[in-house]
């Protein structure tokens, strides 16, 4: 009798291909590198089935480092290569991974379509808020202000909110973390990898050489535990150390900070995440240092049938199948037949 033998256990250092790794000493993108491939080893995926595709930027290079199967594709045009292949093949576990450049400017269409086709897939979006491979210049994500050799009197142009973006676009799964913050990064990992459907995570990432520090306001040593909130589904919104919450404004429709104790504030007063509520995922998104902490972890949650899912549905129809049949022989044809016939 045949005995079939399981795969043997494989550590994250069996998902790291032989390139050398190319990034800047002290590039965020290094810590990101790690916590995908320690995440890939621990809820046991195989590099056979497993797939990244990339675009072009400081974090295109992702798939050469990646042993698995990968595709360094265009400018922009990850998502529509990445929904190519989840289609031809949706057993594969597909990953596009993109800057705040790559993504939302030249391949901002493409990010929307892959969103609200909700296919089956996850996106990754580095966010630095600077092209950092084109050397500095001021990115879609990038605040008023911010001086660059494209913009050396300050960027004038109101920025994007990648999660904001993603929402509007009609993302099912949209989350948030930080490069440096192992441990919580690859739990958002896991989340959008076990979510059926468009999940897209925005990292904050940073540019070491052209943009060190623009998220220190929430990332610095002091400033994290009062600037940083965790969502986690069914449980309060609250953050510095449990002593701040969120409590909804109900005349204003907004969210505000209030501290327990104070002004008959009570643990009845701060908000319960509920990962499923849009407008909630939305307010969460637009909280900005210093008046606000930075929501992180998942913000939205919500499945719904996937673009593939319609796809093969509507293609093993037979009604649908002989009309695209009837369509394709339709008008003038030609039969071609052997060069040996012919003569």
């Amino acid at each position: 009798m045949n005995v079939a033998t399981p795969p043997a256990a494989l550590k994250a250092s069996d998902f790291a291909s032989d390139q050398e790794v190319r990034w800047c000493p002290g590039c965020g993108d290094y810590a990101i590198l790690k916590a995908m491939q320690k995440a890939l080893a621990e809820w046991g995926a195989r590099p056979e089935r497993t797939v990244f595709v990339s675009g072009i930027g400081c974090s295109s290079r992702f798939p050469y480092y990646m042993a698995t199967y990968g595709f360094h594709t265009i400018h922009g045009r990850a998502p529509a290569i990445a929904t190519g292949v989840k289609l031809a093949n949706p057993e594969l576990d597909v990953w596009v991974v993109t800057g705040d450049g790559d993504g939302l400017s030249i391949g901002g269409n493409h990010m929307l379509h892959v969103l609200r086709r909700n296919v089956d897939l996850q996106v990754l979006l580095f966010n630095n808020e600077i092209y950092g491979l084109t050397k500095g210049q001021y990115s879609p994500t990038s605040r008023v202000g911010t001086r660059s050799p494209s913009s050396p009197q300050g960027s004038v142009e109101q920025p994007v909110s990648p999660v904001q973006f993603a929402l509007g676009a009609g993302a099912r799964f949209v989350a948030r973390a930080i490069d440096t913050q192992q441990k919580h990064l690859i739990s958002v990992l896991k989340s959008a990898r076990s979510h059926r459907g468009a999940a897209f995570v925005e990292i904050f990432q940073n540019c070491i050489v052209y943009n060190d520090d623009v998220f220190g306001a929430f990332t610095g040593r002091d400033e994290a535990p009062r600037r940083q909130l965790f969502c986690e589904d069914g449980k309060p919104l609250l953050f510095d150390g449990g002593r701040k919450g969120l409590r909804l404004n109900v005349p204003r429709l907004s969210l505000e900070a209030v501290t327990l104790g104070e002004d008959g504030v009570g643990d009845g007063d701060i908000l319960v995440h509920d990962a499923r509520n849009k407008t909630l995922a939305s307010l969460l998104a637009a909280m900005q240092p210093p008046v606000m902490p930075v929501a992180l972890g998942v913000l939205y949650d919500d499945p719904a049938p996937t673009f593939g899912r319609g796809v093969d549905a509507a293609a093993r129809e037979p009604a649908r199948a002989e009309a695209l049949n009837e369509m394709l022989r339709r008008g003038d044809t030609w039969t071609v037949t052997a060069a040996s016939e012919i003569a």
